[in-house]
């Protein structure tokens, strides 16, 4: 929401409002601070947390979470909400008919923006700097996402890190500054692209070793820019 106003009133976004009028509902906001407004909705919600999430089931992924999700729903198809005389389900069956189709397509939920490459290879989404294998100057289209946030030049796909959401973040990728490390080598040991690497186990232990065997044999510019070598290759191919 741009702002919010007295009582249950808002000032919509445009997005929000173009999502709303994709899948064609009204948007109906409770005043501040006053949940209970929508009592009916929070209790079943409630419910569900505690029937079904609680403790939170182990999943692989997103998708299998969602498949979860929807067998909890079709499990609580045959429960009836106390003061009924119907199941869930078999009311779900009557409303069916009364209910608008569902839009023939879906909608793209990014955020969309165009920012421009600065001079440290990064373009800025939102509050936070993303780094791109493009030169500076370059104008991209970033797509931010619940989780990700993709870039595109020319119709051509160049990244799509995981979203920050902290500010004024520099999130980059070492494979974006291969070609820059390969000429200024001695920038390797430095650089925030490898701090961030390690904690996120991104590069691991055996990637020292393999550039330690490198400095010793060769010395530390031509032995750092052979690890570059290497690590162009695993981009190229694979890390296997």
């Amino acid at each position: 929401m741009k702002k919010i106003l007295r009582g249950p009133q808002r000032e919509e976004t445009a997005r929000f409002i173009a999502f709303r009028s994709h899948w064609r509902f009204a948007a109906q906001f409770c005043p501040p601070a006053e949940a209970h407004g929508k009592g009916g909705i929070e209790s079943e919600a409630g419910y569900f947390r505690r029937n079904h999430w609680t403790p939170v089931p182990p999943t692989v992924d997103l998708a299998d979470l969602n498949r979860q999700l929807a067998g909890a729903c079709r499990q609580d198809e045959q429960r009836t909400i106390s003061g009924r005389s119907q199941r869930i389900g078999a009311a779900l069956r009557g409303e069916r008919p009364h209910l608008r189709p569902l839009a023939s397509e879906g909608m793209d939920l990014a955020h969309p923006s165009f920012p421009t490459v600065n001079g440290l290879g990064c373009v800025k989404v939102r509050t936070n700097s993303y780094s791109v294998p493009l030169p500076a100057g370059t104008e991209v289209h970033a797509q931010a996402y619940a989780s990700t946030v993709e870039r595109w030049h020319e119709g051509n796909w160049v990244a799509r890190p995981a979203r920050c959401y902290g500010h004024q973040q520099q999130i980059l990728e070492r494979a974006h500054y291969l070609d820059v490390r390969w000429r200024k080598p001695g920038a390797l040991a430095g650089s925030t692209a490898l701090d961030q690497q390690r904690p996120a186990g991104l590069w691991p232990a055996s990637f020292d070793r393999i550039w330690q065997a490198r400095l010793a044999r060769y010395g530390k510019q031509s032995g750092t820019r052979q690890m570059v070598g290497l690590l162009k290759l695993g981009q190229q191919y694979g890390r296997g």
